[in-house]
């Protein structure tokens, strides 16, 4: 059975994430530990991580993923920004070890015109600090991006040339996203496609070090550098490759995390049914 799930709101109580995720129909999901949007947040209380311990192992769902906030910039030449947000990643990879979260997601930022080389380098700064001063076992993975005007870790060779300057390589994985590799010029729309993106990923990277993928169609065109998730199937991409992608061993045996709208046409629950459907799971019921 595919371990499929979506990102789940914390409001109102972080345990409260995990009664979201089975009414969804969840057997995986992805938070955010705090508030996104802002540089501010409230400290765990005893009381928070004990529910949110008990409440995940009742579940019985696994494994969870947390997401870095949307302000940090782990590539940025202004200082204040940069040192807000290393200290945004060290503080996030220390609340998943206190909630018992093994996995942190983070996208690698933006150079804002100062190269990508010089932008590399201070996204490896920053993650060899962050892991240094968070000594617990959380692995740290680094997610593709769409390709976007001075984005790092829109390639695979950017990805791993940010790996490779990683002091602590067995704290360190990727995600990958089919929205951003969409947009990023990476083939997904035939078995051709998908075929030779897995191969160069695997060529590059290496598939051992994909942990999760985010799932998520694409409201703009291939290599468009547009990051603008649309439901599974009614994108860019379509049902029909997302439909061949799921009989790849390489999703089927990863966690996928849909990252999906909620509107009018489906909510979380019926693009779970969808991914479901389209690896051939019966969904009745």
């Amino acid at each position: 059975m595919l371990r499929v799930g979506v990102h789940v709101s914390i409001a109102g109580s972080i345990s409260l994430a995990v009664t979201r995720a089975a009414e969804a129909g969840c057997n995986t999901f992805q938070i955010f530990s705090r508030n996104p949007r802002g540089w501010g947040y409230r400290d765990l209380t005893p009381d928070d991580t004990a529910q949110f311990r008990e409440a995940l192992e009742n579940s019985g769902i696994s494994p969870v993923f947390d997401h870095m906030p949307y302000l940090p910039n782990l590539a940025s030449p202004r200082e204040d920004i940069y040192e807000k947000s290393c200290a945004t990643l060290t503080a996030e990879l220390l609340r998943c070890g206190t909630l018992g979260i093994p996995f942190l997601v983070t996208h690698l930022g933006h150079h804002l015109g100062d190269g990508i080389e010089a932008g590399r380098d201070r996204v490896i700064q920053a993650v060899n600090m962050a892991l240094e001063a968070a000594q617990n076992r959380v692995m740290l993975l680094l997610e593709n991006t769409a390709g976007e005007k001075n984005g790092v870790g829109s390639t695979f060779e950017d990805i791993r040339a940010v790996m490779e300057g990683i002091e602590f390589p067995g704290r360190t994985g990727v995600c990958f996203d089919t929205c951003h590799a969409f947009g990023a010029g990476y083939e997904l729309r035939t078995p051709e496609g998908i075929g030779e993106t897995l191969d160069r990923l695997d060529e590059v990277i290496g598939h051992s070090h994909a942990r999760l993928i985010h799932l998520n169609d694409s409201k703009g065109g291939l290599g468009s550098g547009l990051d603008r998730h649309e439901h599974i199937g009614l994108g860019s991409i379509g049902e029909v490759a997302f439909a061949h992608m799921l009989q790849s061993d390489f999703f089927k045996k990863r966690p996928l995390i849909c990252e999906t709208p909620v509107d009018g046409r489906r909510d979380d629950r019926e693009n779970i049914k969808k991914v479901r459907e389209l690896a051939g799971e019966n969904t009745e019921g």
